[in-house]
């Protein structure tokens, strides 16, 4: 096992986490009340847990106050990401027409603006065209609105979202003694990195128990069980990375808008684990091979100092 420090009763590996750029938007969706905010926001977000096989990762930033939003109304912030703008563009186009178009009460807004957006997409330009000639366009400033005509009344989408350079997979691993010692830890790193701002964490209830590697004995499978880190394989497969003691390990991908909001994030998501009783903390890495940001434990938590490429930012 590399170098550790230990905190509380937890022992943080001392390794990286590699992650790669990617590119993301902002989607802002306000609705008569946070009930149809959130359906529409958790329909978006549906399927998205990896852009590999989902096309998008994507997930629920925060809940928004009516005095946080453009139309006053209460709101949901969804970040979503893809490899690239054209990426972004057309899954934009895809959830948004099928989530929050088809979606009772809601509207659709912009949420990167100024310097933050590095680029630009047309949605609601696209959008549009389901109003059949009745939609309507509405200027205010530099932004453009279309308000298209629906069963419940109206539509309301921006023509433009920005698009931002951005982090994903950024992670953590995390064991434990047992499944309810290792979902307690796990659920108390989710809770704690899901309180800051611009990052998501794209999988199921915020962690994902299939960890992957590259690669398979199948051919025509381009990744699978990571069977280093599966506890049931100990003693059977030709290596394995869990200590003794551990009988559980999930993990946690976190994506952000830049490489300092994961770097925060997988702080913040390390002190909760360990103060919940995990027993180890350890990243999933290719050597440094594939990904340019690479996000180190001990660095993270003042123990080392430049002992491996630092994140550069997004």
């Amino acid at each position: 096992m590399a170098d550790a420090f230990v905190v509380g009763n937890t022992t943080i590996v001392d390794t990286f986490a590699e992650a790669f750029g990617m590119s993301a938007a902002r989607v802002i969706i306000t609705a008569a009340t946070p009930y149809w905010a959130m359906t529409s926001a958790q329909s978006m977000t549906g399927f998205a847990t990896s852009v590999i096989g989902c096309k998008t990762e994507a997930g629920i930033e925060r809940e928004l106050t009516p005095e946080e939003t453009m139309d006053g109304r209460p709101g949901v912030s969804v970040l979503l990401f893809s490899f690239d703008t054209e990426g972004v563009g057309k899954r934009l186009v895809e959830r948004v027409g099928q989530c929050v178009l088809t979606c009772a009460t809601t509207s659709c807004f912009n949420g990167l603006h100024g310097a933050a957006a590095r680029k630009w997409t047309d949605v609601g330009g696209q959008l549009r065209f389901f109003g059949d000639g009745y939609q309507i366009s509405k200027q205010l400033g530099e932004r453009r609105f279309w308000r298209v005509p629906v069963m419940d009344g109206e539509f309301v989408v921006e023509e433009m979202f920005g698009v931002t350079k951005a982090v994903g997979g950024g992670n953590l691993i995390i064991m434990g003694r047992d499944l309810t010692a290792t979902l307690n830890a796990t659920q108390a790193a989710v809770l704690a990195m899901r309180r800051l701002p611009d990052v998501i964490l794209p999988f199921p209830g915020g962690m994902v128990r299939s960890g992957s590697k590259v690669g398979s004995k199948y051919k025509f499978l381009s990744a699978s069980t990571n069977q280093a880190y599966c506890p049931t394989l100990r003693g059977f497969a030709p290596s394995t990375d869990v200590p003794d003691g551990v009988n559980c390990i999930l993990e946690i991908v976190v994506n952000g808008l830049s490489a300092g909001a994961i770097e925060a994030a997988m702080r913040d998501g390390i002190l909760a684990a360990a103060e919940a009783g995990a027993m180890q903390i350890t990243a999933g890495n290719y050597g440094g091979k594939l990904g340019q940001f690479k996000f180190g434990l001990h660095e993270l938590l003042g123990q080392k100092q430049n002992a491996v490429p630092a994140a550069e930012s997004a």
